[in-house]
């Protein structure tokens, strides 16, 4: 569905900081790149913004996550030491061509609604700088060694979020005069001596800190679903393919090697089951099919491992803000069987799509031994592929 840009939206960048490690998450993979509501969480922060109408996005990353990062065909700059050396490095980048307006948001926000950002934006234009607070209504303690040591005042006390609004001149000048150590933005401005606008937070636009927030983070985007679902663009796509048989020991089929007496004949590894769901997903984006994204004319792809394929189709899904809900693929061979690797196939496009197993199906039946899969010639395979953006 079409949606109105903001005033201003053609005057406005939008820097995402996405370069921290997230240790206090736990785990060994950064937050931002976490599986969230069928996406991941820079995914669902990026499609925030455009829901909002802003299309001028760019993205501060750690130099590990760059090739990840790639698939959203972004502008990309590398993060600093700390986090105000990060957006300056971003600011910087877009001095070749200055907006009038930026707005920076951390990427562990994903939940920032569009109403949200459209008010700092409206904020920023007005003031020349804005951003959103929550005020502080729980009573504050003092503690040392877990006892209360006294108590804090909390009138005028706010809880502080992003995405925060500047003029960009006036922000790129702070930070160019400032120490390189600051919590946010606003710190930088306020040291330059530039007033910032409070405009009303929300408390759903949670930064993600903890496992729990997660759990919390779900629970948001399945009301939000919910509540919006009379306005959801969801979309479906599905996708054929066929490879006939040829010499060889062992056949790819969605992601896994499975030895077998003959090999599948195709300009990539052929694992017909892969492009097939990859073919869906474009349809369901009418971005035509793998042939037009990765010809095979071109040399480069010839033997390419197909998981590239479904990969660059799921994240160009979510990088125009949908998040894939369902992916079904049935594979019509009389061998090999299916069923003994069924849940490894699963597992493999769950992994390559960053989304829950519990969302993939894999199955397979037979023809009968009717027609040229019933002869054993080849391996056909039909997906289905829904994709919701609320």
């Amino acid at each position: 569905m079409s949606r109105p840009s903001p005033p201003f939206a053609a005057e406005t960048a939008v820097v995402l900081v996405a370069a921290g490690r997230g240790t206090r998450m736990g785990g060994g993979l950064a937050k931002q790149w976490r599986p969230l509501g069928g996406g991941t969480v820079l995914s669902q922060t990026i499609a925030a913004f455009r829901r909002a109408g802003l299309e001028r996005i760019v993205l501060v990353i750690h130099p590990d996550d760059r090739a990840r990062a790639e698939s959203f065909g972004l502008p990309l700059v590398e993060g600093g030491a700390t986090r105000a050396d990060s957006v300056r490095n971003a600011l910087e980048a877009l001095t070749e061509s200055p907006p009038d307006l930026v707005l920076i948001h951390d990427a562990a926000r994903p939940l920032a609604s569009p109403a949200l950002i459209r008010a700092v934006l409206d904020a920023t234009a007005t003031h020349g700088a804005a951003a959103p607070a929550v005020p502080v209504t729980d009573a504050l303690w003092r503690g040392a060694d877990g006892i209360v040591t006294g108590t804090q005042p909390r009138d005028g006390l706010f809880r502080a979020q992003t995405p925060q609004g500047f003029r960009f001149d006036a922000i790129l000048s702070a930070h160019r005069a400032g120490d390189g150590d600051a919590a946010d933005d606003v710190e930088v401005a306020r040291a330059a001596g530039i007033d910032v606008w409070i405009t009303p937070g929300d408390d759903e636009n949670l930064k993600l800190t903890y496992p729990i927030d997660f759990e919390r983070a779900e629970a948001i985007l399945s009301k939000r679903q919910s509540i919006e679902g009379q306005t959801m663009d969801v979309r479906l796509g599905n996708g054929f393919d066929v490879h006939a048989f040829t010499e060889g020991d062992h056949v790819w089929l969605c992601g896994v090697k499975l030895p077998h007496d003959r090999a599948l004949l195709g300009h990539s590894d052929a694992d017909v089951g892969m492009h097939a769901l990859t073919d869906a997903i474009y349809g369901a984006l009418a971005e035509g099919d793998i042939g037009r994204h990765f010809p095979p004319s071109d040399p480069q792809w010839k033997g390419a491992a197909s998981h590239i394929f479904l990969r660059h189709a799921g994240d160009l899904a979510r990088s125009r803000g949908y998040a894939i809900t369902s992916a079904d693929v049935t594979l019509i061979c009389e061998r090999p069987k299916i069923g003994p690797h069924a849940e490894a196939m699963r597992a493999a496009l769950a992994e390559i799509l960053q989304i829950d197993v519990a969302r993939v199906s894999v199955k397979a039946t037979t023809s009968e031994r009717l027609g040229f899969t019933g002869r054993e010639e080849g391996i056909a395979a039909i997906a289905t592929a829904t994709l919701v953006s609320p």
